[in-house]
């Protein structure tokens, strides 16, 4: 039997029998099967969008080739004593976990928050009521944040495969659709998600690992620096090696990590606010007309530059999305997006954001405490300034020319809005920056100024970063490791995914000096 690996390309709204019938006639053979290993929508001409797909194809009509094989993640197993404590149920500290007692560790994953049904109604009830649950938001609880999100799966880099591949898989085996395998922008949704992070866990214990949820790290108890034992809401828990993967919300734990002489340095980030448009608007700038049969909504990614302002760039679109409160702390306001599988809501949604360095923003020398101190107060302000969570906003047109909104507009964001001079809220580089920014996207994507900027951005990424030894060790210390986008060196699903594997990797390549 052969294998050839052929290139198509397929209406938006092909079916199986018109994909079968383009690799006929292509290869000109009768009896095969066939595997998509690429698909991505080229949408540059409007006139015609399409599907370019790469489709690997088996056939006894086909000589010569290797069949398309995904490459695996060889994880060393053998029988170990050793403990290992992982603290945080994202991507990060979940796949560290699975890795380690994939490995033979006798592994206990412990995250602050609650199982994922318990978070989803707490959730809801703060979206319908305005209740904030400490233990249960959009930062905290089953899944980290990332499980009440679009979902992305994108990876920007290309020597990570075995470990995304991996995560890919565990994702399937949990329920998700086989398509996040060749799609070259997979996402999940977070309504998979909520159904996913379940079979991620049962898998985990299936395995004989351990979760506990409601169990908040408090402290930690280190000698010669080495931790022996965590300091917990329920309790001490002994461990031979600590994996802490908290995510970037977390910052009472960044502070008992830092009095604890855990060593961070600052590092580049991103601020700025939501846009928010009728996902219509956006499928007409981008396809020339409000829908596209075989696609689910447009998406867009910008980008600006100004000789003298901040870099300005677009974040975490939500297509059919939903703006969503997504603070981790009760007096803080902040906002995020989500959306759900078949993005198939009226509106979208993506951070317009800054990127900034804190030393030059503020014309100082900025420690870590005090730049958690300045990212806080931030979020502060917006609290105070709405007295609760309605979201600041203007109209994109009237942030640009520093006019504030006379109405209420419609809005798929659940604790409606506050009209503000939003530019005042946020730090006069950054504004100035974004309302340049914003004139230049108009430019690029027709209708773009008659959306509306939101509430506060705030969670591109931590404002800080861990040291860590060439073994991903916290520097000085030699069993503690911070992965994820809590430790400054990831960001995105499948990026802390990834951090949580390789860290977990190093610990099993080092395991002689943990027993």
């Amino acid at each position: 039997m052969g294998f050839r690996e052929i290139s198509l390309q397929l209406p938006t709204d092909y079916i199986d029998q018109v994909l079968n019938d383009a690799i006929a006639k292509q290869l000109g053979i009768r009896d095969f099967t066939w595997q998509i290993q690429g698909k991505s929508l080229d949408a540059r001409k409007k006139s015609n969008i399409h599907w370019l797909m790469r489709v690997g194809v088996l056939s006894d009509e086909l000589t010569g080739g290797e069949p398309f094989a995904y490459p695996e993640l060889e994880i060393p197993h053998k029988k170990r004593t050793a403990r290992a404590l992982v603290v945080g149920s994202g991507p990060a500290g979940f796949f560290a976990a699975l890795v380690l007692q994939k490995a033979g560790f006798q592994t206990l994953l412990i995250e602050r928050g609650s199982n994922v049904a318990t978070r989803s109604d707490s959730i809801q009830t703060f979206e319908s009521a305005g209740t904030f649950d400490p233990i249960n938001n959009y930062a905290f609880g089953e899944g980290g944040a990332g499980t009440f999100s679009d979902g992305k799966l994108t990876s920007r880099t290309k020597k990570v495969v075995r470990e995304k591949q991996f995560i890919l898989s565990s994702y399937i085996r949990a329920g998700a659709p086989k398509e996040i395998e060749y799609l070259a922008h997979p996402h999940l949704g977070t309504d998979h998600l909520r159904r996913i992070v379940v079979g991620l866990r049962k898998e985990f214990e299936a395995l004989g690992g351990q979760m506990q949820f409601e169990t908040l790290l408090t402290d930690l108890i280190i000698k010669n620096k080495n931790v022996v034992a965590a300091v917990t809401s329920t309790g001490e828990i002994p461990a031979d090696v600590v994996v802490i993967a908290p995510g970037h919300s977390a910052h009472e734990t960044y502070r008992m990590l830092i009095k604890n002489h855990v060593i961070f340095q600052t590092k580049n980030f991103a601020i700025g606010c939501r846009v928010e448009h009728p996902q219509e608007l956006i499928n007409t700038a981008q396809w020339g007309r409000a829908a596209l049969s075989g696609v689910k909504a447009a998406e867009y990614r910008l980008t600006a530059k100004g000789d003298d302002t901040l870099p300005v760039y677009t974040f975490c679109m939500c297509p059919g999305g939903m703006v969503v409160p997504a603070t981790a702390y009760e007096a803080a306001n902040i906002v995020n997006g989500m959306s759900r599988y078949k993005r198939n809501g009226s509106f979208a949604n993506a951070a317009c954001v800054a990127g900034i360095n804190l030393d030059s923003l503020l014309g100082k020398k900025v420690d870590p405490l005090e730049a958690l101190d300045w990212l806080g107060n931030l979020e502060h302000s917006f609290y105070q300034y709405s007295k609760g969570y309605k979201a600041p906003f203007a109209s994109i047109d009237g942030f640009i020319k520093k006019k504030a909104p006379s109405r209420i507009v419609d809005t798929s964001y659940p604790l409606g809005l506050a009209p503000a001079p939003l530019w005042e809220l946020l730090p006069k580089e950054i504004s100035r920056s974004i309302a340049h920014g914003l004139t230049q996207f108009n430019r690029k994507l027709k209708g773009f100024d008659s959306g509306i900027i939101l509430g506060l951005e705030s969670k591109t990424s931590s404002p800080i970063q861990a040291l860590r030894d060439p073994d991903r060790r916290c520097q000085g210390f030699s069993n503690l490791y911070l992965a994820g986008e809590g430790s400054g060196w990831s960001g995105g699903i499948i990026s802390s995914g990834v951090d949580g594997i390789k860290t977990a990797m190093s610990i099993i390549h080092q395991d002689s000096v943990l027993v």
